[in-house]
C-alpha cells in the first residue's frame, strides 16, 4: 500500500499533462499521511451547463481521507489507501465512494517496499517514460472549526498479476498497487457514475520502472 509519494514540483509540466494549473498551495514534494499536497477534481459546476467552467479543478488537501463524521483529522493517518474490493463497505470511504466524488492525485513517483532481502528496502516507482502519473483516488470535505478541510485516499488493487508490483510488500502480505489511470480516461474516470467506478479499477497496463534508493526520511507521527 502506498504511504509514500513524490508530487510534482512543475507547474508547467503539471498543466500540460494534466490540463488544469496547479493550486496556489500545492503542498509539499514528499508525500506522507497527513502531508498536504494536490489532487484533481470535476467541478460541482460543471454540470450546470455552462461551457466557461472548466471541466477538471486542481485543489488542495490533505493525504489521508477525512470523512464528514470525524471529530478531528488524525484518522487521515490510517486513511490515505482505499482497498476497491471493500471500498463501498468501509465506514471511512462508502459515503464518498457512493457519490462517486473521484479525483487524481498527481504523482511524479511512488515508494513501496521491497522485501526480497530480507529487509524492507525503499523503492521509488515511477513511468518508464518519465510522464506523471495520475493515480484514482476519492477526495472528502470535512468541516472544521476553521473551514473546511479537503482531504484523499488512493484507490487500490490486487497486483498478483502485476510483473513488477507483485515483487513489493512482505511475503505474508498480499500484493496490492495504487490504480492508476491511463490519461486518456482522466476525464471519463472524473465524471463516472457511482455504479460505473469499480469498471476503473485495474491493474496498470503501462511501463513501470522501479530504482532502489533511500527517501527523505519521515515519519506517520511527524
Amino acid at each position: 500500500m502506498c504511504s509514500h509519494y513524490q508530487a510534482m514540483k512543475e507547474q508547467d509540466r503539471y498543466r500540460r499533462h494534466f490540463g488544469v494549473a496547479p493550486p496556489a498551495e500545492p503542498g509539499k514534494f514528499d508525500v506522507w499521511p497527513g502531508y498536504a499536497a494536490s489532487f484533481i477534481r470535476r467541478p460541482r459546476e460543471a454540470d450546470v451547463g455552462d461551457d466557461a467552467v472548466p471541466q477538471r479543478e486542481a485543489v488542495s488537501g490533505q493525504f489521508g481521507l477525512i470523512p464528514h463524521w470525524a471529530t478531528d483529522t488524525l484518522i487521515g493517518r490510517k486513511t490515505y489507501n482505499a482497498c476497491s474490493e471493500t471500498v463501498a463497505l468501509k465506514p471511512s470511504f462508502r459515503d464518498a465512494w457512493k457519490n462517486a466524488q473521484h479525483c487524481i492525485i498527481p504523482v511524479d513517483a511512488f515508494f513501496e517496499p521491497d522485501w526480497r532481502s530480507g529487509k524492507a528496502v525503499p523503492t521509488r516507482i515511477s513511468s518508464e517514460n518519465g510522464d506523471p502519473l495520475g493515480i484514482a483516488g476519492l477526495w472528502s470535505a470535512w468541516k472544521s472549526l476553521k473551514g473546511l478541510v479537503h482531504s484523499f485516499t488512493m484507490l487500490t488493487v490486487n497486483a498478483d498479476s502485476h510483473e513488477l508490483m507483485c515483487q513489493f510488500h512482505k511475503p505474508v502480505d498480499e500484493k496490492r498497487m495504487v490504480v492508476i489511470l491511463p490519461p486518456d480516461s482522466y476525464d471519463a474516470w472524473l465524471q463516472a457514475r457511482p455504479q460505473d467506478s469499480m469498471d476503473f479499477m485495474r491493474v496498470y497496463a503501462g511501463q513501470l520502472v522501479a530504482s532502489a534508493e533511500r527517501p527523505a526520511q519521515a515519519s506517520l507521527l511527524d
